[in-house]
């Protein structure tokens, strides 16, 4: 089977992955919020990743994107390579695996899937899971950000709020949009932003919602899959799961926001409202 007949789809159901759960070109890797899932039981074969790598981790943004050598030490140690086809997932709803995801695009890296629903959708098909620890053999991947595009500083962001082609999609809780709630030195949500909780993207299994209904709803806040959609929340990880499912609806345009709240809440010279 030649790799373009073996590509996956970028939201692959468990039983289509199931069927490429020995190739070779496929590698699946497990970003859970809690290790302990990693080790209860995950998809046979996948490779445990810290989430905590996602994120720069120190300075006045920790949750900012990694710099190129920090990326480049990360992929290489997965052994990730130009040929290989990324399948992604977590154990809440897709937040880490999106900003896995998300990262990848960064690089260039096109070859991505998600695992629609996680390990629960996994574990509901009555799939096989393993609990041996998998690793893999290193390579030398060299990560550049080759698709700038996939993501907004605060700057560029800063001069295009009065755009009207931009939108900016707050994926945080609506008493943190309100500015009724959050850890910030300022509270509220940048100006424009509409707001829907990334939870409400997801059904009851944490399976991404139906495409037209979503696709309605955020038609309804004012985003459409032509426009330039900035998705964002405290620190990238609940985005995570916005930007992807903007991707599968076919907004072509999603950038991520890594800055998040926890940059723009805790600045003074950052617009606000309430």
């Amino acid at each position: 089977m030649s790799s373009e007949e073996n590509q996956l789809p970028f939201i692959v159901e468990p039983e289509q992955l199931a069927a490429h759960i020995d190739d070779p070109h496929v590698m699946i890797i497990d970003v859970p919020l809690k290790s302990e899932s990693y080790n209860e039981g995950h998809v046979p074969g996948a490779l445990f990743l810290d989430h905590r790598r996602l994120m720069k981790g120190s300075g006045e943004v920790p949750n900012d994107v990694p710099d190129e050598a920090a990326l480049s030490s990360l992929f290489s140690e997965l052994g990730l390579t130009r040929d290989t086809h990324v399948v992604a997932y977590d154990d809440e709803g897709g937040g880490w695996a999106g900003r896995l995801l998300w990262t990848l695009e960064l690089i260039g890296h096109t070859r991505i899937s998600y695992l629609n629903g996680g390990i629960h959708a996994w574990r509901a098909a009555g799939l096989e899971v393993s609990t041996q620890h998998h690793t893999s053999q290193p390579s030398d991947y060299e990560a550049e950000y080759l698709k700038p595009e996939a993501m907004i500083d605060r700057e560029e962001l800063l001069q295009r709020l009065d755009e009207r082609n931009v939108a900016i999609w707050d994926a945080r809780s609506r008493a943190e949009y309100d500015g009724e709630k959050g850890q910030n030195r300022h509270l509220g949500h940048i100006p424009g932003a509409v707001n829907m909780t990334w939870t409400d993207a997801m059904d009851s299994d944490m399976r991404i919602r139906d495409f037209a209904e979503l696709i309605t709803e955020l038609e309804a806040l004012g985003l459409t899959p032509d426009m330039e959609v900035v998705t964002h929340c405290q620190s990238h990880h609940r985005s995570g799961f916005t930007w992807l499912v903007g991707k599968a609806l076919g907004f072509d345009k999603i950038r991520a926001y890594p800055g998040s709240w926890q940059e723009w809440g805790n600045r003074d010279d950052t617009p606000i409202e309430k």
